[in-house]
């Protein structure tokens, strides 16, 4: 949902609805730790070593919700191929060729 949610960040409302839904699934899975000490299928030990990661990433799933403004910086409009890249390393002349092949 995370990855979802980024590939369609240029719509603000859509950002922020996957990332609500990333953050309810992790409440749950925090939810599902406290059944599962509960219910002795994880030691304490367990419990405390993945319940804080679980409280972290709920803290920043809410934080990117509430900075949404600083992900969703392009109006709907925007053409991403219009937006400079970093270069990444030279490849062959045959990858090349494939490359521009397949965005002709």
């Amino acid at each position: 949902m995370i990855a979802e949610a980024w590939g369609r960040r240029r719509y603000k409302a859509v950002f922020v609805n996957k990332l609500d839904e990333a953050l309810g699934e992790a409440t749950e899975t925090q939810s599902w730790l406290d059944d599962a000490r509960d219910a002795q299928y994880l030691s304490s030990e367990e419990f405390n070593t993945l319940d804080p990661k679980y409280i972290s990433i709920g803290q920043m799933l809410s934080r990117m919700i509430d900075r949404a403004e600083d992900f969703c910086k392009h109006s709907p409009a925007t053409d991403y191929r219009a937006i400079a890249r970093v270069e990444e390393k030279e490849s062959t002349s045959e990858q090349s060729s494939n490359i521009e092949e397949f965005f002709a």
